[in-house]
Parts: structure tokens; C-alpha cells; sequence
């Protein structure tokens, strides 16, 4: 994009790069023109966007239970094993997270606010700014929830909706069907498509529709139908024993927290059948507190059974799709433990843990990114080779195209990465102009046996991730 100057069309290696929309894209340009064209810059706009996650979960968790339960929240979720792994990952997962979270928020507030009923006490004049009031702030959350769904698909696409799936679920369990009026979907839902289109229609001019049709059509409809990339369910059978992925993963994914996942499925199941009843009386009866909890638990409950049904369905599976799901899992979990500690009138041992984990985490990503960085094959070729490299070298890559090598040797020199059949190997490297070329390095043996004395090689031992499996790199260089 910045060498381009493009911004509505994003590009990899000098392709089209059309799997995603660009918001995390932009958030990136942004923070190169900070901090310089690094790691730490690609890095940075996600630990931005899951900061920001723990402050909306501590500022919807005070409203819906008081400042102790918003910060027991946020904790749950920065300290949560994914949280932990992607807010420091260059990927667009934690600002899709981001305004899902103020979305859910947003719709919570919406669901929640009534208008005060008339009081014999109440003067008409303060009944009548009172329902103003509400009126106003109903307003500003209708505005946030459809603008902030509109930014989650720009960060990652339709699964941004699952906040709208998960306010029908509840009128629908529920059966308060006043909530459609306040929520005037065809409103809103106009609203989020005027914004995505003022990136979009720019978007599908310049691809002539290809957009649509890879984003879309092979990273929403076909993920969904077949496994893409090898994630996922290859076969019928293979589907079927998959269906319970997530909710065997949740267990990793959110580590340490789930060890209390049992409990908090035991509690909610004894409360299910009370909450039934309550939701579905007459709410005239009832203190707006006991409703409220009730309420918040069918809402949080629905946003986390939207996330983890529609990705259960889905034949592509990854452990951390169901990401968007985990603030409100925090919130669901923080509730719980807050009640019970209050119920027991004892200190809870919440804090101590948390200082605890706190430390392991911090332990881990101080001392374990330089113990393994030496099992990642582009980044030590590159480390081995950068005194070597020159600004205006063409290079290759034959068996191993991962798009590290773009991202590190792309910071050296002006070519792009051209992927080659073993065949092609030789006579890339013939060509007249500096050059260099990765491949196995028993390929790079058997290819270059009698190489010209000017030629350089440096061989690399890793493990290819998105592979699985060891590899030996050799990068054969030509200096002129």
C-alpha cells in the first residue's frame, strides 16, 4: 500500500491480495509511519487493539456489575492464553475482536434501557427529561453498534455480524419483541453497508469484482463448505469427529481460566430453568436487578453460542476463530466468580492468581522468542545472508514460499519473491544481475553441484510451521 500509494486495494509480493479487507492493513501503514518498517511495527496495531478490548470489557463489566467485576473481566481476557498469543501477532484477528466487543457492548445497552414508567411523585417535567435522556443515549449506542459492525467486517469480513445473530437470538428466546422496534435493523443495517461501501465499491472497481469473489466466495463461502489451506475436515467422516473442536480446544485456548469452565457450566445449568421462568413473566414484578442479571447472562450466553455454533459448522477450523467470542466469555466468567465470592463473604484468591499468571506470561515472552527464533528458517537465512544482500538482487524460492521470506528479505532488496519448479532453478540463476535462490538444501546439492567460485552458500536448519515438519534451507547467492 505505501509503495503503491494504494489504499483500498492491498497487495502481497506484487499480487493481489484480496483474502482480506484492510482496516488491519491500515492500522499497519499507519504504525510504519511511526515506528519504521519492522516487526515491532507489524506487531504493535494488535497489542493496540487488545488493549483497547480490556477497556471496553472493564467499562461494560462496571456497568453491568460494578468496577470489581469490569477489572476481574478484563483480567480474564488479557491473561487468556489466545489473548496472550494474538495480541502481538500481525494478523487483523484482535481488531476484528475489538469492535465486536464494543458491538456486543452496544447492543447490550440496547436491550437493557427502558423507559421509566410514571411515578405519582414523579413532576411530568422531570419524567419527560428522564425519557429524553434515555432517548438520546439509546441513539448514541444504535449508532455505535452499526458503525462498529461495519468496522469489524472491514477488519475481517462477515463474522463480524455474529452481535446482530446473537440480539436475535435473545428476542427470540426471550420473546420480547419489543426490542425490534428499538433496534430498527433496516435502518442500521443500511447504515453498515453505507460504510463498508465507501471502501468497497472503490474495492470491487479497481479488481473488477474480484474482491467480492475471492474474499467472499472462497475465504467466507468456501471456507465454510470445504477445508481450505488443509485447516480443517477432509472427508465427511473426518467432519463429523471435528464438530466438537472448539469445545475441546476452548480448554487450551482459554487456559488458564478454563479450569473454571465446569463450574461455570454447572452454575448456569441449575439457573437455566429460573431464568426461563423470569424472562418470560411479567417483568412488572420483578426488581429491575434480578432482570438485568438474567438478562445479561442470556445475552452473554447468545454471543458466545453464535461464535462457537457458526464456527463448529464451518468445515475450515483453527483454533483461535473463536477469538471473538472470549470478551464475552471474560464478562460470563468474571459475573460468576464475583456472585460467588460476594455469596461467601470470603476474600477471593482472584488477585493472587492473576499477579501469578501475569508473571508466567511475562517470563514466557521474555525468555522464549529468542530460545526458538533459531527454528524459523527465513528469519536465520536472512540473518546469515544480510551482509551479503544488495538492494537491486532478484531472488527465488523453490519448495519453500512461506511469506516470511517475503516480509524479511523484501526490508534488503527491491525484487519480489518468484516461485520456481526445481526444474527453473538453474536457469534463474544463469540470468545476467545479482541474485539469490532458497531451496532444500539437499535440492541446492544436487542443483548447483559445480557452482562458480563467487557464489555464496548458507544452509539453515528449521521447522517450516505452517508445514509441520523439519526442514534444511540453503540460499545460494550471486553477487554479480
Amino acid at each position: 500500500m505505501i509503495e503503491r500509494s494504494n489504499y483500498i486495494v492491498p497487495y502481497f509480493n506484487n499480487e493481489l491480495r484480496l483474502d482480506k479487507p484492510p482496516l488491519t492493513y491500515w492500522a499497519q501503514v499507519a504504525s510504519y509511519h511511526i515506528f519504521g518498517e519492522n516487526d515491532f511495527a507489524a506487531r504493535f496495531p494488535s497489542a493496540i487493539a487488545a488493549a483497547l478490548t480490556a477497556v471496553l470489557i472493564l467499562g461494560w463489566g462496571r456497568r453491568m456489575g460494578g468496577e470489581k467485576l469490569g477489572c476481574w473481566a478484563a483480567i480474564i481476557f488479557t491473561l487468556s492464553l489466545q489473548t496472550f498469543v494474538h495480541a502481538k501477532a500481525a494478523v487483523a484477528d484482535m481488531w476484528l475482536v475489538l469492535f465486536v466487543t464494543l458491538a456486543s457492548w452496544a447492543g447490550y445497552e440496547l436491550i437493557q434501557r427502558r423507559t421509566p414508567n410514571a411515578q405519582p411523585s414523579t413532576p411530568n417535567s422531570e419524567k419527560g427529561n428522564q425519557t429524553s435522556n434515555i432517548k438520546r443515549q439509546t441513539s448514541a449506542w444504535w449508532l455505535i453498534f452499526y458503525i462498529s459492525l461495519a468496522l469489524g467486517f472491514l477488519a475481517k469480513g462477515p463474522i463480524a455480524l455474529t452481535p446482530l445473530l446473537a440480539i436475535c437470538v435473545v428476542i427470540i428466546y426471550t420473546r420480547d419483541w419489543q426490542l425490534l422496534g428499538r433496534l430498527k435493523f433496516v435502518g442500521g443495517i443500511l447504515l453498515m453497508l453505507a460504510v463498508i461501501a465507501l471502501w468497497g465499491i472503490p474495492a470491487l472497481i479497481q479488481t473488477h469484482g474480484e474482491f467480492f469473489r475471492v474474499g467472499i466466495g472462497r475465504h467466507v463461502v468456501s471456507r465454510s463448505f470445504t477445508t481450505l489451506e488443509g485447516h480443517g475436515a477432509s472427508s465427511l467422516g473426518m467432519y463429523v469427529l471435528l464438530l466438537p473442536f472448539y469445545f475441546v480446544t476452548v480448554f487450551v485456548s482459554f487456559f488458564p481460566w478454563s479450569i473454571k469452565l465446569p463450574w461455570l457450566i454447572r452454575r448456569l445449568w441449575m439457573r437455566e430453568k429460573t431464568s426461563v421462568i423470569h424472562l418470560r413473566q411479567d417483568h412488572g414484578g420483578q426488581s429491575d436487578a434480578a432482570h438485568g442479571g438474567i438478562l445479561s447472562d442470556t445475552y452473554l450466553l447468545s454471543g458466545i453460542a453464535v461464535v462457537f455454533v457458526i464456527f463448529t459448522l464451518v468445515s475450515t477450523k483453527l483454533p483461535h476463530y473463536t477469538l471473538p467470542a472470549f470478551p464475552l466469555l471474560a464478562l460470563l466468567l468474571a459475573r460468576h466468580l464475583h456472585q460467588e465470592a460476594a455469596h461467601q463473604r470470603r476474600r477471593s484468591s482472584f488477585e493472587r492468581t492473576a499477579i501469578m499468571i501475569a508473571c508466567v506470561w511475562i517470563a514466557i515472552a521474555l525468555a522464549v522468542p529468542p530460545m526458538v527464533a533459531r527454528f524459523f528458517p527465513a528469519y536465520q537465512l536472512f540473518k546469515v545472508s544480510g551482509a551479503s544482500l544488495q538492494p537491486n538482487m532478484q531472488f527465488a524460492a523453490v519448495e519453500f514460499q512461506e511469506p516470511s521470506l517475503v516480509w524479511y528479505f523484501r526490508s534488503r532488496v527491491r525484487g519480489f519473491l518468484t516461485p520456481l519448479k526445481k526444474r527453473n532453478a538453474t536457469e534463474f540463476m544463469s540470468a545476467a544481475g545479482p541474485r539469490f535462490i532458497i531451496l532444500p538444501m539437499p535440492m541446492a546439492g544436487e542443483v548447483f553441484a559445480n557452482p562458480p567460485d563467487s557464489w555464496r552458500f548458507f544452509t539453515v536448519s528449521g521447522f517450516n510451521i505452517p508445514k509441520g515438519k523439519r526442514i534444511d534451507l540453503t540460499l545460494v547467492l550471486k553477487s554479480e
